[in-house]
């Protein structure tokens, strides 16, 4: 097991020493810039440095206070409030972000440019192994991004910038930050340290970071159990009092059960600077231990597992107290990085390659037994050479390759053991024509997946993979651009979708692939607006995918001893939706400055096809197999997708004060799939208020109050396979202090 770092205690007596003897910084402020228009910084997703005012296409980004606001526990929670994107959820633990109504394995979650190396698309129920409170921004490309970051971001892409390998001299000898937060609604311990740091010389330049972070299970509002789940497991008969009393004593209630997080994150970086560039090299580990609330496994005797699990002491001390109470995982990462850079090199501009590797470990816990091991070895190669102008244009070429070598082992290992490898090479070009600016690029990518035991389960795949983009925006004078962009992007069907056979316990269904997958290709067209005159921004969109041979898991209203069957189909569909954003500074004199916000998306994604197509398959039992064949619908709504929401906002700043409110309201979701239910809306309301002192010796500190979920509201995303078993928290206060020097 992984070496425990230090308890929330120890690390915040840390923390206060090591400030208490850091030298003065110098006089200018040190704390990182309150970014008033996100809209001006640099987004380093893209070779071209670019604002995201100047890109052509949709991006969204996070940074200064407003990153400060927005972070949580998981990736997909931190971006959620921006419009266009929501967040998975599987427990407190587990959050990927979902881009207009697309999440897994069409999602790409980026580590400063390079794929994080887990297995969150392997399963709903794995952690991104990013740390969002480490991060400098975040960064949300809406859209197919696969002409920069391949098959994996046909939905879009979202980087985390950390400088964990820094590029630059620092502006200070010593500089950094410092976080200790605690909260009322899961019992929260967290703390964090960065230091950044350049020698005498401005040669040779560093990073520190280190996080530890402890949850125990969380608040909710009522019961665990859904109303229409606990109706229909119990009946409409069964509501005399003693019933009720002790079906309340059973039932979870106020309280989720095994819905714990432990979290662990280091990293250190060290580079050299030149004057034309830079080399650099760094480590990282991730370590994060949750809960899996809603799945003690009992249901899972008809299958041919092991229902008594005793509730003994776990293999750890930190979380004995919830591990014993159901499944639990433990996922460990280590990263090696290597990066370089140089500048003028001829008729090129920059010079950019990246290196790393990745060695990530899973397992699932049932009480002390271990269920099933994943690992997963990566290795990605990236280079970049922006060229200067050539007739006319600039731009940039790029390769990527990588390398995943993935291994299940347990009675639960759905997936077999894969070998997969990509390559790809693409170019990306501006050029404006008078009020016009004017993108093109192409990429191309060849994807081959090996698979063992595949005489038994599917022969192994070769894929290529084509993608061409031209997006354009009109300046209408300094303050209105217009903007449209086409798309033609294709992904490659990944090893789970091809070769999924077996009980999946994460969603608690059966799971079975199909080896005879073909690429899926979205043809995209997005008109978008923005608006800048005084204190009144507006920005809007509408877009339109057609995809054919879209890759969904279908549920097949087979239930097998009471678990569903689902399996992987293509079948044509069609995504529209749009987005809007208002921000109005309607105030801005001696009380201080105030900003109302209104936002608003939907999505609204079918099947367009015809018919039925028939499927079979067979589920296994000890040495024999029941076999069915089905006819899944070619039409209808898709499942788990997203519902439309509205959001709005108040923000005031003054002196050294700042504070905010907000409400988003996530409609009630009955456009709804075969088989699926009905998923109730609700509001959560959220406030935020800081107070901030800079020093004269270049510090500065921030006291700060977060609530979050304050109408304390019963909260199911449609989006969630756990949401008839385990709500989102109720209401919860976090409090804490934020240092920079």
């Amino acid at each position: 097991m992984p070496v425990a770092l230090p308890t929330p205690g120890r690390l915040s007596a840390a923390l206060l020493l090591a400030l208490a003897a850091l030298p003065a910084a110098g006089q200018e402020d040190p704390r990182h810039d309150e970014i008033q228009d996100l809209n001006e910084v640099v987004v380093r997703a893209t070779p071209l440095p670019r604002t995201a005012e100047d890109l052509t296409r949709p991006v969204e980004v996070l940074a200064g206070t407003r990153l400060d606001e927005a972070k949580a526990t998981t990736l997909g929670e931190t971006v959620s409030r921006l419009p266009g994107v929501q967040s998975s959820y599987f427990g407190p633990g587990v959050g990927r972000p979902i881009i207009r109504g697309l999440d897994g394995a069409r999602v790409q979650v980026l580590s400063d440019g390079l794929a994080s190396g887990d297995v969150s698309t392997v399963s709903v129920d794995h952690a991104v192994s990013i740390e969002p409170f480490l991060a400098d921004q975040i960064e949300v490309l809406k859209g197919p991004s696969t002409l920069l970051y391949g098959s994996g971001a046909i939905g879009g892409a979202v980087n985390v910038v950390d400088g964990r390998i820094p590029e630059r001299a620092t502006d200070a000898p010593l500089q950094g930050r410092a976080e200790l937060r605690a909260g009322s609604g899961n019992d929260e311990r967290t703390g964090m340290l960065r230091l950044d740091g350049t020698s005498a010389s401005g040669n040779l330049v560093f990073h520190l970071d280190a996080l530890h972070r402890e949850t125990g299970d969380y608040d909710i509002p009522g019961y665990a159990e859904s109303a229409a789940l606990r109706e229909s497991e119990h009946g409409e008969d069964d509501h005399d009092d003693d019933h009720d009393h002790d079906h309340d004593e059973e039932e979870a209630h106020g309280s989720l059960p095994n819905s714990f997080v432990r979290t662990d994150s280091a990293a250190l970086g060290v580079s050299w600077i030149g004057e034309r560039g830079f080399v650099g090299v760094g480590a990282s580990l991730f370590n994060t231990r949750y809960g899996v609330p809603g799945h003690s496994h009992e249901h899972e005797d008809d299958h041919g597992h092991d229902d008594d699990h005793d509730d003994g002491d776990d293999h750890e001390d930190d979380h004995e107290s919830h591990a014993d109470e159901g499944v639990h995982i433990v996922m460990d990462q280590r990263r090696y990085e290597v990066r370089g850079g140089l500048d003028a090199l001829g008729a090129f501009d920059t010079l950019r390659v990246k290196l790393a590797h990745t060695e990530y470990t899973h397992t699932e816990y049932e009480g002390e037994a271990i269920g099933t091991v994943f690992d997963n070895d990566s290795t990605e190669l990236r280079l970049e050479l922006v060229h200067r102008d050539w007739a006319g244009w600039d731009g940039a070429f790029g390769l990527q390759a990588w390398t995943r070598d993935f291994l299940a082992i347990g009675d639960e290992a759905f997936v077999p053991a894969s070998e997969s490898r990509d390559a790809g090479l693409f170019w990306i070009g501006t050029r404006t024509f008078g009020t016009v600016d004017l993108e093109l690029g192409a990429r191309h990518d060849r994807n081959r997946v090996e698979v063992d035991e595949a005489e038994a389960i599917g022969p192994s795949r070769d894929f290529d993979a084509t993608s061409l983009s031209a997006a354009a925006r009109w300046h209408f004078g300094d303050d209105l651009h217009l903007s449209f962009g086409l798309d033609r992007a294709q992904r490659s069907p990944t090893a789970e979708e091809l070769y999924s056979n077996g009980l999946h316990v994460a969603t608690r269904s059966y799971e079975f692939g199909n080896p005879d997958l073909r690429n899926e290709t979205a043809n995209r067209a997005e008109l978008g607006l923005h608006w800048h005159h005084g204190p009144l921004k507006v920005g809007a969109s509408i877009y339109a995918v057609d995809y054919r041979d879209f890759v969904y898991l279908a549920d097949t209203g087979v239930e097998d001893g009471g678990t569903p069957a689902r399996v992987w189909n293509q079948a044509d569909t069609r995504f529209t939706g749009g987005e809007v954003d208002l921000q109005w500074t309607f105030l801005d004199n001696g009380s201080g400055r105030w900003t109302l916000r209104g936002f608003g998306d939907m999505v609204r994604g079918r099947l367009d096809g015809e018919g039925t197509r028939e499927v079979s398959f067979a589920v296994p039992h000890g040495d024999h197999f029941h076999n069915y064949t089905v006819d899944l619908a070619q039409d209808g709504n898709l499942p788990r997708l997203a519902p439309w929401r509205a959001g709005t906002e108040l923000r005031w700043e003054g002196g050294q004060w700042r504070a905010g409110i907000g409400a988003i309201r996530y409609a009630r979701q009955d456009r709804v799939a075969e088989y699926e239910d009905e998923t109730p809306g609700y509001t959560l309301v959220n406030a935020n208020l800081a107070w901030h002192l800079d020093t004269a010796s270049g510090r500065a500190l921030e006291l700060f109050v977060d609530g979050t979920n304050l109408l304390d509201e019963e909260a199911r995303p449609h989006t969630s396979f756990l949401r008839d078993l385990a709500p989102l928290p109720g209401r919860s206060i976090a409090a804490g202090v934020r240092m920079f020097f």
